[in-house]
């Protein structure tokens, strides 16, 4: 499955060789939809018109080609609507207050900052209140896990990492700042972590391949004072939780008595494993391309021989026939097309599936919805997202406004629920079992979840004032 784009194709049109009609219907056998038309110029023999045209990425080539070898036609321009998007950046930093006079320059710069930096010197937690550490995250990334693409590298990485400071923005008032490590080295991204810690509140790690992400927040979690987060791992498994939640209640099963299946261990699937785990599955089953995880195996991977003892109660052995056979929950963080019907077919009645792998799912929604009950994917064009977004933005804004140390267990499982609840029971149901990322309750009951949590468990060092 391709990804859908837009593109803006500018035209030139000699009326006495093509009409409009033979344009549109070309476009539309070769995979192009026609949204919007703008007229450049008219005139007697030729006009210039601009065609916005939503395709797959994989009929683009096809559509220019075709427009390009009809008669009567001329190709003037092709803009991609989502490369004009990025052009120059996605954000920028902007000052608070105008700079007007030399009293603007004396309070904001020298002589005045002197001060400040004086007071900060004497006593470093005045850094929150004097500098905008307390609203700052670093999102840092090494680019060798960048969405599907892979190891793409740090420049590569930076249209995702500005993309998700924008959010951080727009959905928490948080100020996200993109660092883009040229390095792969775990013990050199740790030390250009902490070396730059001091600048920000907390840490989003963002698209570190499996398993080093899992050392790497490990070490900066215990070496720094500030919350780290890696959103790939966590913020995956706590929307997937979120929803289960919300999956179970339509489905009248328990997390407890209820057999999940979960594919993909690599950084988002351990995370998902240990947050069920938390959050009290008995049955759990972890299964990667090898097979189901299990204790007769000697795995090099630390994070796979503790899942091997914690899951799989029956030390089973086999392959995903096995792991999905008479299993009630199917999560999947894996590779498209790896479901198929027949694993469905053999699931437990009133099944839950998420297929979460992106682009393309472990089985595409059409086939899998007549066998299962509740349905979920990654993809924003089907009901039950599960996305990230819903997660990061609220538990950052907790976690920096009560000045945590960290993000536990027990503040994740609170964003879960948090989430779970914005989902009113009355609206809940088998197409909707997860907000949507734009309701706006969903950060606020984060953010209060995680506080509370925080403050339970005694890394908050400070209350605000509005929870009680």
């Amino acid at each position: 499955m391709s990804i859908a784009t837009t593109m803006i194709i500018r035209l030139e049109i000699r009326k006495a060789e093509a009409s409009f009609g033979d344009v549109a219907s070309r476009l539309a056998a070769a995979g192009g939809d026609i949204v919007a038309i703008d007229v450049i110029r008219g005139g007697k023999d030729v006009t210039t018109r601009d065609l916005t045209v939503n395709v797959q990425d994989a009929a683009n080539e096809e559509i220019i080609s075709v427009l390009k070898n009809m008669a009567g036609i001329k190709v003037i321009n092709v803009s991609d609507r989502t490369f004009l998007a990025h052009l120059g950046g996605k954000i920028e930093v902007t000052p608070k207050m105008p700079i007007k006079n030399r009293e603007d320059l004396s309070l904001v710069y020298t002589p005045g900052v002197a001060r400040v930096c004086t007071a900060i010197a004497e006593d470093p937690s005045k850094a929150y209140s004097l500098t905008m550490k307390r609203n700052t995250v670093a999102v840092v990334t090494d680019g060798t896990a960048v969405l599907g693409l892979g190891d793409i590298g740090p420049e590569a990485a930076m249209p995702v990492m500005e993309g998700k400071a924008m959010l951080f923005k727009q959905l928490a008032d948080i100020d996200g700042f993109p660092l883009c490590l040229d390095t792969k080295d775990p013990e050199e991204i740790i030390r250009i972590v902490k070396a730059v810690a001091p600048g920000f509140g907390g840490i989003n790690l963002e698209d570190i391949s499996s398993p080093r992400c899992f050392e790497i927040e490990r070490r900066l979690s215990a070496e720094l004072d500030i919350p780290v987060f890696h959103d790939d791992q966590h913020g995956t498994a706590v929307v997937a939780l979120a929803g289960l939640l919300n999956a179970f209640q339509v489905v009248e099963k328990t997390i407890e008595d209820s057999r999940i299946v979960v594919v993909g261990i690599g950084a988002a699937g351990v995370s998902i494993c240990r947050l069920l785990l938390a959050a009290g599955a008995k049955q759990l089953y972890a299964v990667d391309k090898d097979g189901i995880l299990n204790r007769n195996v000697a795995y090099t991977n630390p994070e796979w021989s503790w899942l091997a003892e914690a899951t799989n109660p029956e030390n089973l052995s086999g392959g995903l026939d096995e792991a999905v056979r008479g299993a009630d929950v199917f999560i999947g963080v894996s590779r498209g097309g790896i479901l198929q019907v027949s694993h469905l077919q053999s699931m437990a009645p009133d099944s839950i599936v998420f297929a979460m792998a992106n682009p393309t799912p472990e089985i595409e929604p059409d086939l899998a919805e007549p066998y299962v009950r509740v349905l979920a994917t990654g993809r924003s064009d089907y009901p039950n997202q599960i996305n990230n977004v819903l997660c990061f933005p609220g538990i950052f804004r907790g976690a920096l406004d009560c000045r945590a140390k960290t993000v536990n267990l027990e503040m994740k499982l609170a964003a879960a629920q948090a989430i779970a609840s914005v989902v009113h029971p009355d609206e809940r149901n088998e197409q909707y079992i997860i907000p949507s990322i734009f309701n706006e309750k969903v950060v606020e009951q984060v953010r209060l979840a995680v506080i509370k949590a925080a403050i339970a468990t005694g890394i908050a060092r400070r209350i605000p004032p509005d929870v009680s």
